[in-house]
């Protein structure tokens, strides 16, 4: 199964008042493990970003001033996430800001759900985990999930981290290869560019069987007889 994990930046919070989509962010999962592959793109909204979106995701208008605009990137976002399973934190804001993008296109885009099904994270950690918090940042540390570079929203960024809180949120693991190396020679410790696991963090202790916990144990073996796997 191909599923992306996105999430949006935006000027504002409503696409009613005309507010228009900055930044999309999406990594690729095949059958629950992420790819390598990406869609990141900054887009120039023709618009004033508000002043509390900033404060949020700090993408100023004088940085957006030479971006392309939502029209010249439509196609190539759509041929990225067309047809897959699209994993969002709170779906309708995003969704309802990308049918907002495709509406006002010529020809008119037809609405996400016409080319992707949903899954949105929010709604199944509120099942999970009724009455606690269940935005990004309370998910991350209550799944272990490294969020330390996260001091601005950012889609990317975002998607990445949401990717790793969705697979443990559904029992899966994510890519990782603690303390080993990945196949191109680089430190396991980190999977598309994005540190999982802090660096900085003591190594797990060993801690080995003492002679009265072997006791224990050899008794508990005897009592239970040959017929115990263990004694075979």
């Amino acid at each position: 199964m191909r599923q992306i994990v996105l999430d949006t930046e935006t000027t504002g919070l409503e696409p009613s008042q005309g507010h228009r989509i900055i930044e999309i962010g999406c990594v690729e999962l095949v059958d629950r493990k992420l790819t390598g592959r990406h869609y990141h793109q900054y887009i120039q909204p023709n618009r004033l970003v508000d002043e509390g979106a900033m404060e949020v995701h700090g993408i100023t208008d004088e940085f957006l001033k030479d971006k392309p605009v939502f029209s010249q990137i439509a196609g190539e976002f759509l041929e990225f996430i067309a047809g897959a399973q699209l994993v969002i934190h709170n779906a309708p804001f995003d969704v309802g800001f990308m049918d907002h993008e495709f509406a006002m296109l010529k020809p008119v885009i037809a609405p996400t759900t016409e080319h992707c099904s949903i899954v949105d994270t929010l709604v199944m950690a509120r099942q999970k985990h009724p009455g606690q918090k269940n935005n990004l940042d309370a998910l991350c540390k209550r799944y272990g999930v490294d969020n330390s570079q996260r001091d601005l929203h950012g889609a990317l960024l975002d998607a990445e981290i949401l990717a790793d809180v969705y697979l443990f949120m559904t029992g899966g693991q994510t890519n990782l290869l603690l303390g080993a190396e990945n196949s191109d020679g680089s430190d396991g410790d980190t999977v598309t560019g994005v540190r999982r696991i802090a660096a900085g963090r003591a190594p797990l202790p060993v801690i080995g069987v003492n002679e009265v916990e072997l006791g224990l144990h050899q008794a508990k073996l005897a009592e239970l007889g040959e017929d115990c796997l263990w004694n075979k």
